[in-house]
């Protein structure tokens, strides 16, 4: 029913677009209106949608809760005395499947019962967030039409709302994101707290795997993350040296010698690259590019392994390229025709001009797309799982087999996993030092644009 609610809405506001327009040409008269007839209509239509939207939102957050809460007090007194929030959770995970005909055994007649009552007011909470939205679409349109003068500031009000929308969602992202680092301080502070810092960041072995019930038999655990993070910049070193020639030069190429033709084959080609599922280039790396690097090593008399950090590198490489491609592309485009004809004109050849001038013109756009690349690289899973391996290695061979830091992010996040383990926190631990190191690139690469564009502005 929350896409019906949306559905209404939009159509409500392009209706109240049209009837405010319409209001305003009515109004006024022959006489000079302060704002144009279009600013009176979005001034209508968006006090029509953004009050409903905010209430069919609050409705659908709140609505699981209360009901929740509702059918928790329909149980008998025996069910519900003595059980704790985990069987609480328990009973209405059953009543909801059993609401949904997801029965896998016979359940109690309580349960049947609140199953049964859970789909009533499921479907007359629908309904009513339905007309409710329809409701408050229309007290928005006859609220808004009934400020509407000849005289009416339509589109100062209307811009005023806009600038708090776009307020709002600036704090929005501003408050996610110290969301995110106040979680991964806490979080980190608990691992912490168990394991010593100087054992996180320096030990040379990774073995995460610790009991978390009396009966389970595992190691006593290892926090070592050096393994991880070699694996990862390894695998991240292989890449760009892959992506940052290939991409560079294909940009030279489109921008100063392919002709127009040509570029409107080559260039959306090499921006194809960056829609491929990654779990494609998985597949890729498995099947077609670690055999054939097993295939030549074995024919050269070198062990690889099935498994290496070369094959991940690689295609990861092949992954990333149009990101350096295109976004340097585009800064050689911007840079001033000027002066490349300046160039020319002293003598120099393309190549030349290309080199001297051009590039390093360009330079804060080329960085740009390089630290663009080299975080997708950081942070790709989904290949190095299927083409490096999940076992920490501490080695810089490139046909050895080796993880990376959002690998072990991954598997330390699922399956039979307490939370409060040190295991499970480890994950935050990873992520805080994969957020500083991010941090600490992009600081780098600010300072390495501020100082080029302060050359060539």
């Amino acid at each position: 029913m929350f896409g019906y609610a949306l559905a209404l809405i939009i159509a409500m506001s392009l209706v109240a677009f049209f009837i405010g327009r319409r209001q305003a040409y009515a109004i006024a008269g022959g006489a000079p209106l302060h704002s144009r007839p279009v600013y009176h209509g979005a001034f209508v239509a968006i006090w029509v949608g953004l009050p409903s939207l905010v209430l069919i939102l609050l409705w659908t957050a709140f609505q699981g809760p209360i009901i929740d809460r509702l059918l928790i007090a329909t149980l008998p007194e025996d069910m519900t005395a003595n059980a704790s929030s985990a069987q609480i959770a328990l009973y209405l995970s059953e009543i909801k499947n059993v609401a949904s005909g997801q029965i896998f055994s016979e359940p109690s007649p309580a349960i049947r019962a609140a199953a049964a009552t859970y789909t009533s007011w499921a479907e007359i909470a629908r309904w009513a967030m339905v007309a409710t939205a329809a409701a408050a679409t229309i007290v928005g349109l006859l609220f808004a039409r009934s400020l509407l003068k000849s005289r009416f500031r339509a589109r100062n009000n209307f811009e005023r709302i806009i600038t708090g929308l776009m307020i709002f969602c600036s704090i929005v992202a501003i408050l996610t994101t110290l969301g995110i680092v106040a979680s991964l301080l806490y979080e980190s502070f608990r691992f912490f707290s168990r394991v010593p810092i100087h054992e996180f960041l320096f030990g040379l072995r990774w073995e995460p795997q610790i009991p978390i019930r009396e009966d389970q038999v595992a190691g006593l655990g290892a926090f070592g993350a050096v393994p991880v993070f070699t694996g990862t910049i390894l695998i991240a070193t292989i890449a760009m040296l892959f992506a940052i020639p290939i991409g560079i030069l294909s940009a030279v190429y489109l921008v100063e010698f392919a002709n127009d033709n040509v570029r409107k084959v080559v260039k959306p080609l090499l921006e194809i690259l960056s829609g491929v599922p990654t779990v494609v280039y998985g597949f890729f790396a498995v099947l077609t590019v670690a055999p054939a690097i097993r295939q030549t090593g074995s024919a050269m008399g070198i062990a690889i392994s099935p498994n290496s950090a070369l094959a991940a590198g690689a295609v990861m490489g092949i992954m990333i390229i149009p990101f350096i491609s295109s976004l340097s592309d585009d800064a050689l485009k911007a840079v001033p025709r000027a002066m490349r004809d300046g160039s020319l004109a002293m003598g120099a050849t393309v190549s030349e001009t290309m080199t001297k001038v051009l590039i390093p013109a360009a330079l804060p756009g080329i960085m740009g797309g390089i630290l663009l690349a080299l975080s997708r690289a950081i942070g790709e899973t989904m290949i190095v799982v299927m083409a490096a391996g999940l076992i920490a290695t501490l080695t810089f061979n490139p046909v050895d087999s080796v993880t990376t830091v959002t690998v072990q992010i991954v598997t330390l996040l699922i399956g039979d996993t307490e939370f409060e383990s040190p295991k499970t926190l480890a994950a935050f631990a990873l992520g805080l030092v994969l957020f500083i190191v991010t941090l600490g690139l992009n600081v780098l690469a600010l300072s390495i644009v501020r100082k080029y564009r302060e050359k060539y502005d």
